[in-house]
C-alpha cells in the first residue's frame, strides 16, 4: 500500500467498515483512513508482505509480515509477523477486519527499556 491509495479505500471498505487490532477498534472507512494515514506518517516504508491466504465464502484470512522502519530511532527494519481475518459485504467491499498479532513479543519486546524488562521478566517467569 502507498499513501496515495488512501483516497481509494471506500473501494475496498464500506462506509460502516470495522477496523480492529491489539490497539484500535474503529468503524468507519474515515476513521481506517486516519489509521493507515498515521502509520505513513510515523513509519518510513511500511509493506506488508503477504505469506498466506485462505478464502471461504464470504471471508478471508492472511497471514502476513509488517516491515517497517521507525521514523523516531534508527533500529533498521523491524518486522511483525501477524494475520488478518476479512468479512465481505454482498458488493465484495471488506465489512470487518480484525487483524492478530500479539504486541508483547512483535512489538513491546524490541524497545529499548521496556524490552529489556520483558525478557527479565519472562526469564523470572520461567525459572
Amino acid at each position: 500500500m502507498e499513501p496515495a491509495a488512501l483516497a481509494q479505500l471506500d473501494a475496498l471498505y464500506t462506509p460502516d467498515a470495522r477496523f480492529r487490532d491489539p490497539f484500535n477498534e474503529l468503524r468507519g472507512v474515515a476513521a481506517i483512513r486516519g489509521l493507515f494515514g498515521h502509520m505513513f506518517d510515523t513509519l518510513d516504508d511500511p509493506r506488508f508482505l503477504i505469506r498466506d491466504i485462505v478464502v471461504d465464502g464470504d471471508q478471508a484470512f492472511l497471514t502476513w509480515d509488517f516491515v517497517f522502519r521507525m521514523k523516531r530511532w534508527r533500529r533498521g527494519e523491524q518486522c511483525i509477523h501477524g494475520g488478518s481475518h476479512l468479512r465481505f459485504a454482498p458488493d465484495g467491499r471488506i465489512a470487518e477486519h480484525r487483524d492478530y498479532w500479539d504486541a508483547a513479543e512483535e512489538l513491546y519486546a524490541k524497545l529499548p527499556v521496556i524490552g529489556a524488562l520483558m525478557r527479565w521478566l519472562r526469564a523470572r517467569a520461567a525459572g
